[in-house]
């Protein structure tokens, strides 16, 4: 029972980012309000840990299943996908190196900057 309201306080949260995607006219998808949301209730207090976390774990785990869709869809789009495969595999490449030293310098400061407030 814990599991099933575990859950459902978070497809809740993703029905109010439906709802506010549906609302509001900005091009975010749904999905982020829901994050947001949730986030902000995590860190306020609103929502505690405990009341999502094993769910939340059981989600985290069950990822990779959620891309074998995706994975079958590129490769029944083969013929599509063959013309533009270089510029694409080029764009992925950059757009990972620059996530990646991106996401180190971040938190890098924030570890400088963490270390230089406790001092």
């Amino acid at each position: 029972m814990k599991y099933v309201k575990q859950c459902l306080i978070i497809l809740v949260i993703s029905l109010i980012g439906e709802l506010l995607k549906f609302m509001i006219p900005l091009p975010i998808p749904a999905s982020i309000y829901g994050m947001v949301l949730l986030f902000t209730g995590l860190m306020t207090g609103l929502i505690k840990l405990e009341a999502v976390k094993e769910t939340g774990i059981f989600f985290i785990e069950i990822m990779p299943v959620m891309f074998i869709p995706a994975g079958v869809g590129l490769m029944t789009s083969w013929g599509t996908l063959q013309a533009i495969l270089v510029p694409v595999s080029i764009i992925t490449v950059l757009t990972t190196i620059t996530v990646m030293i991106a996401t180190g310098w971040v938190s890098q400061t924030i570890i400088r900057k963490s270390k230089g407030t406790k001092k």
